[in-house]
C-alpha cells in the first residue's frame, strides 16, 4: 500500500464527502480512492466512513485520524517546499519597495551586481517615502529604517542605522561648536518632520543602554530611600541627554536636510548612511562626536520587512542575503 496516497485520498473523501469527487479532484479512479479507503481501514483494524445514500460520515475513529493526517501532510507538505526551495532557481518579478533617499543610495547602486548575479530575476523598485500597506500593494519585500511599529510582517535587520550630529564649517565659524549636548540648545537646529517631537536624545558613546539602564533603575527603586534614587539619576545626567530643538526649517526629506545643513542653515541629525561623502569632502563637519544621537528611545536600524509566509520564496531570500552581505561590511558604513 501506498500510504501517504492512501492517506491523501482519505482526507479528500472526508473533506468533500465523496470518494468520486475526491478521484475527480485527485485525478484518479473512484475505484482507486476506495481500494485506498479500504487498505486504510484493513491497516488501522477500524472503519473510517460510515457510508449512506445521503454519502460519508466520518467515525469517530475517522475523526480522530483526520485531525492527526492532517498535521501529517501539512508538515510533510512544508518539508518538500522548503527542500526543494534551496536548489531552485530564483526567478519571477520581484517587487521592492524602499526610503527614496536610502534607495537612491545603497541599493539602486547594487542593482546591477544582482540582477547579474540572479539572470531570471526581474526587479520592480518602488522608490517612495510612503510607507505603503505591502500585502494591498502586492509588495514582496519593503525596506523600512528606524524603530519598526507591532505588526505581522517578518523583519530581519540589515544595518544599524546610526545618526550624525553634523555642520557645515561656515555655520560652525560664526555660530560656534558644541562642546556638550546641552550647548545644543541655543544653536540653530534642521527638525526633521517626521520625528515624533523636536527631540534629540544623546547618548555617551559606549555606553548605549544608558538610557534603558537608567529607566530601569528609576522604576525598581521607587520604593527605595532617597538616597538610593538620586544614584540613577545622577548616572542618567551624566551619560545621557535630551535636548529641546529650536530653528525655523522642518523637513520630511533627508535630503532636504542635507543640502540645508551644507548651505550653513543649521545643525543637522542625519543619517551615517547619508552624509559620509559630504563629511569626507569637507562639506560638513561632525560635532559631539563622544555622543550617539537618536529621536527615540528604541533602537533604529535598516531592516527589511516581507509578509509571513512558511516558505520564504527564492527571489526575497535572494535579495535579502544579498543585502545583508553587502551590508555587513564594516567597511561599507564608515563616515
Amino acid at each position: 500500500m501506498d500510504y501517504f496516497a492512501a492517506v491523501r485520498a482519505f482526507l479528500h473523501a472526508a473533506e468533500l464527502g465523496s470518494f468520486s469527487k475526491a478521484a475527480a479532484q485527485m485525478e484518479i479512479k473512484t475505484s482507486t480512492v476506495s481500494r485506498h479507503i479500504n487498505e486504510l481501514e484493513a491497516d488501522l483494524g477500524i472503519a473510517l466512513f460510515n457510508r449512506s445514500t445521503r454519502g460519508l460520515v466520518l467515525t469517530e475513529g475517522g475523526q480522530v485520524f483526520r485531525t492527526h493526517a492532517l498535521t501529517a501532510v501539512e508538515s510533510l507538505d512544508e518539508a518538500r517546499q522548503l527542500a526543494s526551495s534551496l536548489n531552485a532557481s530564483p526567478k519571477s518579478v520581484l517587487r521592492v519597495t524602499m526610503p527614496a533617499s536610502f534607495g537612491r543610495r545603497h541599493v539602486v547602486p547594487h542593482l546591477p551586481e544582482f540582477l547579474t548575479r540572479y539572470p531570471h530575476i526581474d526587479v520592480d523598485a518602488v522608490v517612495t517615502d510612503e510607507p505603503l500597506n505591502i500585502i494591498e500593494a502586492r509588495i514582496d519585500l519593503a525596506i523600512r529604517i528606524g524603530a519598526l511599529p507591532d505588526s505581522q510582517l517578518v523583519a530581519r535587520r540589515l544595518a544599524e542605522h546610526r545618526r550624525i550630529v553634523c555642520a557645515s564649517p561656515a555655520y560652525t565659524k560664526q555660530h560656534g561648536m558644541p562642546a556638550s549636548p546641552d550647548d545644543l540648545a541655543a544653536h540653530i537646529a534642521l527638525r526633521f518632520a517626521l520625528a515624533l517631537d523636536d527631540k534629540w536624545i544623546l547618548v555617551r558613546r559606549g555606553d548605549a543602554t544608558a538610557p534603558a539602564r537608567a529607566s530601569t533603575q528609576r522604576s525598581t527603586l521607587q520604593d527605595s530611600r532617597k538616597t538610593t534614587r538620586q544614584k540613577p539619576r545622577e548616572h542618567a545626567r551624566q551619560h545621557e541627554a535630551m535636548v529641546q530643538l529650536q530653528g525655523r526649517v522642518r523637513a520630511n526629506d533627508t535630503d532636504a536636510l542635507l543640502e540645508l545643513a551644507i548651505a550653513g542653515c543649521g545643525i543637522a541629525l542625519l543619517p551615517a548612511w547619508s552624509v559620509g561623502d559630504a563629511l569626507r569632502q569637507g562639506q560638513l563637519v561632525q560635532l559631539l562626536p563622544d555622543w550617539e544621537a537618536q529621536t527615540t528611545r528604541t533602537a533604529p536600524a535598516v531592516w527589511a520587512v516581507y509578509p509571513p509566509k512558511k516558505t520564504v520564496s527564492s527571489k526575497v531570500r535572494a535579495f535579502l542575503d544579498f543585502y545583508a552581505a553587502l551590508f555587513a561590511d564594516d567597511t561599507y558604513w564608515q563616515v
